[in-house]
């Protein structure tokens, strides 16, 4: 296995784009390349993400169902996590400020616009 890009299923995959916009996140394709898209790939780094609207495959998958947020953490190792948590504190949700963990890194979590719980982390040795 090389990597993982996760599917994350949203409510309004617009809205989702321009949040992700404001994390520094490209879009990189979208289904369908105009109009009303139900499918978007966007990156940041070596980070990407996939973003599906929950009706596009409501139909195939009936089990892909919930209410906004869930049990999910997506953990981002980055660089320069404090500039970073600079940049974005005031256009996001910040759910845990900056902190230093038993482990050794540097980390703050936000919530999406979805609810997902980001955390943004750099070992800082």
């Amino acid at each position: 296995m090389d990597s993982i890009s996760p599917n994350i299923f949203v409510t309004d995959i617009k809205q989702t784009i321009d949040f992700y916009k404001q994390l520094g996140f490209d879009v990189i394709a979208t289904v369908p390349e105009q109009g009303n898209i139900v499918w978007a790939m966007m990156t940041c780094g070596k980070v990407t993400f996939l973003f599906q609207a929950f009706e596009s495959l409501g139909n195939d998958l009936p089990m892909i169902s919930r209410q906004n947020g869930g049990s999910l953490l997506l953990y981002i190792q980055t660089t320069e996590v404090r500039k970073f948590f600079d940049d974005v504190k005031d256009k996001v949700k910040v759910v845990k400020g900056l902190e230093k963990t038993f482990y050794g890194a540097t980390e703050f979590s936000i919530e999406d616009n979805n609810g997902y719980l980001l955390t943004f982390a750099e070992d800082e040795k």
